[in-house]
């Protein structure tokens, strides 16, 4: 089987890419501005704004399973119409899509969001999101779109650099106490990706750990896993900035989870003392 990963460069990509490798896969990831070190990896050069070079390398790689685990934030070329080239080019083909997404796609004036719950979004960024979801669901029915939450591992994640620098205090910012999510595991992320991958279930999943914590309680954790002083990580709350997008979301994956063979763990569970190792 020959497996292609869009964004296999990335933190969640290069897990994917491992996960892969280690199964035996052939396994093809691309990357915009540098690849990947895994070996035993066909890498290619994509820049998803692109339809051609789109449709060259899913023609060079011939995948039968795709994931799309790119994202260009609020870069509307890359993170919806990039989503919908990568679309068109997999039903083409015949290609089996998973497409990841986000919980940005929420405004948080729910309590919960299953998968049955509409995109409301409040940023650029989930509304991109939320164009990529309809346009990947619309043109390949057959396709798995899965939201998920902050991504967490190994101290490899933007949120476990950002602890590291605000601790040492080489990084201004603050951690906002009311901006809560429920964080997941970078590789029980992956594996799940990679279950849905391989079965035939299409439709909406939700990917995210059972905790919802604040940005600082999470920091908090991962400063007290990698023996920091979290009393030095600064304070804040997002509803007094300008910063744009929900407050509070709360990924419901219960029903996905029933689904699944993979656990989800929450933050509490894999930031303790074994330091999220399985």
């Amino acid at each position: 089987m020959t497996v292609l990963i869009i964004g296999g460069s990335g933190f969640l990509g290069g897990e994917l890419v491992r996960q892969a490798t280690v199964a035996g896969y052939e396994t093809a990831a691309t990357f915009a501005t540098r690849p990947g070190t895994a070996a035993g990896v066909a890498w290619h050069r994509l820049d998803v704004r692109d339809p051609a070079q789109v449709a060259r390398v899913m023609a060079d790689v011939a995948p039968s399973v795709v994931i799309n685990a790119s994202s260009g934030l609020s870069d509307w070329s890359v993170t919806a119409d990039g989503a919908v080239r990568v679309a068109l080019a997999a039903a083409q083909r015949g290609c089996r899509l998973v497409h990841v997404s986000s919980d940005v796609v929420f405004s948080g004036a729910r309590d919960r969001y299953d998968e049955s719950c509409l995109p409301d979004p409040v940023s650029p960024y989930g509304a991109a999101k939320a164009a990529a979801e309809t346009a990947v669901r619309l043109l390949v029915p057959g396709a798995a779109v899965a939201r998920t939450s902050l991504i967490i591992g190994h101290g490899r994640s933007e949120h476990e650099r950002m602890v590291h620098a605000l601790a040492s205090g080489i990084r201004d910012g603050i951690l906002f106490t009311d901006d809560f999510r429920c964080p997941v595991h970078v590789e029980d992320l992956a594996a799940a990706l990679w279950e849905i991958a391989l079965s035939d279930e299409a439709g909406m999943f939700h990917l995210a750990g059972p905790d919802a914590l604040s940005r600082h309680d999470l920091g908090v954790l991962i400063a007290r896993r990698d023996g920091l002083d979290s009393t030095r990580l600064p304070t804040g709350r997002r509803s007094d900035t300008t910063v744009p997008g929900p407050l509070d979301v709360r990924l419901d994956s219960r029903a996905t989870q029933k689904r699944l063979r993979t656990r989800l763990r929450g933050a509490q569970e894999f930031l303790g003392e074994d330091g999220g190792r399985r």
